[in-house]
């Protein structure tokens, strides 16, 4: 059975170091992004190029239906999904509390909360080793990172 890694945000900083970790250990990594193609393109094909296999999908994750389709392409294009990392986020510039609009908390709330327990939500359902998968998580906090053994 393949390795098969998404790494969600994977195409720059932590992402993409797990990225190449997660190719370094032989995983098919599948790096996702939303906005910079070229960055992603770049990253892949250092991949490719260095022995490694690596795919890109575009998804925004604060989109329900994004989501659902980048982890579609994951099982269509690279197969059964074997690790998990829940990296995409966001924290824009910081600004007092008193100059938070209500935009900007959604937009917060949608991506860093809202957008990873879709993604985790997405993954345990083809990673579950109840539905027949094999279950390995990678925790977002990158302070302490924990593999588990069941889910």
């Amino acid at each position: 059975m393949n390795k098969v890694m998404l790494v969600t945000g994977g195409s720059r900083g932590i992402g993409a170091a797990t990225v190449r970790l997660g190719a370094k250990r032989g995983y098919v990594v599948a790096i996702n992004y939303q906005k910079r193609a070229d960055v992603a393109q770049n990253l892949m094909d250092e991949i490719n190029d260095g022995g490694g296999k690596a795919i890109i999908i575009q998804a925004n994750v604060s989109v329900e239906s994004e989501i659902i389709e980048m982890f579609n392409q994951v099982d269509q294009q690279i197969g059964k999904l074997t690790a998990f990392v829940n990296n995409a986020g966001i924290i824009q510039p910081p600004k007092p509390l008193v100059e938070m609009t209500r935009e900007r908390l959604q937009e917060l709330f949608d991506v860093n909360i809202l957008g990873a327990v879709l993604c985790a939500r997405e993954a345990v359902k083809r990673m579950s080793t109840r539905l027949g998968g094999f279950w390995r998580s990678y925790r977002q906090s990158f302070v302490r990172s924990r593999q588990d053994g069941g889910a």
